[in-house]
């Protein structure tokens, strides 16, 4: 049966230092065995929202819920250490004078015999049994990881808190850990607050995504509709990389080299800019000066000339310098293709796959 409250529930969060709102009106709910992700780039505010929800800073104003139980206001705090949330973090924080099993065993209460019987299990299931009397210092990256979060599910956390516990991991590690690590804590039906500024990892793991800039979410919802909605241009650009086309809007339409762009709800002689990511740039070869006729599913091509291209490994980026404008445009193809610099080709946008934003100004 569905519990009736979110596991976790922030409301309002806001965090000032100096007097400058560094997390701004910050709200998230989290279910159980629901992994979301505060993605965004360095100071944004991602960790002070973490620490905020530890009980390790107190926040200026806004609410903290579990299971619909208040812990934390302005007036009303619950300790960290009774709030049955769990941390991990990119240095792992084992301790390095105990062994594996006695770092799981820290902050366990009960008997003996049960603290036993509770390291025993999640060092089998992180797959570090055989490692019960190592050292940290023993250990490789991935192991330290893995007893780190054996520790951390030992107290049975409601809620775990991760704080780019996977950026000091080697990539040759990080994406069969990051697996096994969500597999645990889906089953142990653990809410799941991650922090990263790797949007790579965020798709990866993210039931959900709160994009957050400049102290606030300013968008939120599954990753592929993140992804393929973006909010504005900045939210396009986080990522991946992008191409921009400049626009005026005359009678809602958008002008360009490559046909014309729907521009609804924008008022007439507003800058707009068209902006579409280089896998979704088709090519066509230069046949005497004609390019291919325009559809309505890749509009009307412009001419431009190779500057250079290189191989990716499981793709190749061309870059462009384009006829019209003296601008350039970047197109990702698939495999190798490396056409020589100089070489004049056409170019079309995948229509569904533009998206038209106003130019904001200060």
């Amino acid at each position: 049966m569905q519990n009736a409250n979110p596991r976790l529930k922030i409301k309002n969060l806001v965090q000032r230092y100096d007097g400058r709102k560094v997390v701004d009106d910050v709200s998230l709910e989290i279910w159980p065995g629901q992994v979301v992700c505060l993605l965004g780039p360095s100071g944004c505010g991602k960790s002070t929202t973490l620490r905020m929800i530890a009980g390790v800073e107190m926040q200026n104003s806004g609410e903290i819920w579990v299971d619909g139980n208040l812990i934390c206001d302005t007036v009303f705090r619950v300790p960290p250490e009774r709030r049955q949330i769990g941390l991990m973090f990119q240095d792992f924080a084992l301790f390095p004078h105990l062994r594996v099993g006695e770092n799981v065993a820290f902050g366990l209460r009960g008997s003996k015999a049960d603290k036993g019987m509770r390291v025993e299990e999640l060092l089998r299931r992180v797959g570090m049994s055989r490692y019960l009397e190592a050292y940290p210092h023993e250990l490789s990256g991935g192991e330290q990881q893995r007893v780190a979060l054996a520790r951390a599910l030992a107290p049975r956390p409601s809620i775990m808190l991760m704080d780019e516990p996977f950026s000091g991991l080697d990539n040759r590690l990080r994406d069969g850990i990051r697996d096994e690590t969500l597999e645990i804590l889906r089953e142990e039906e653990t809410a799941v607050l991650l922090v990263t500024h790797e949007p790579e990892e965020a798709m990866r793991m993210a039931d959900e995504i709160a994009l957050m800039r400049r102290g606030r979410i300013v968008q939120q919802g599954a990753p592929y509709n993140i992804y393929n909605a973006p909010v504005d241009r900045e939210a396009v650009a986080f990522f991946s990389d992008v191409n921009i086309i400049c626009s005026t809007v005359n009678g809602a339409l958008a002008d360009t080299p490559f046909g014309q762009f729907l521009t609804p709800g924008i008022a007439d002689g507003q800058e707009v800019e068209i902006v579409t990511r280089p896998q979704h740039i088709k090519l066509d070869f230069d046949r005497s000066g004609t390019g291919p006729s325009p559809t309505i599913e890749n509009g009307t091509a412009a001419r431009g000339t190779v500057l250079r291209s290189r191989f990716m490994g499981s793709e190749s980026l061309v870059e462009f310098r384009m006829e019209h404008d003296g601008s350039t445009l970047k197109a990702t193809v698939p495999n190798v293709f490396l056409p020589k610099p100089g070489k004049v080709m056409w170019l079309l946008l995948r229509r569904n796959r533009c998206f038209v934003f106003p130019v904001e100004t200060d």
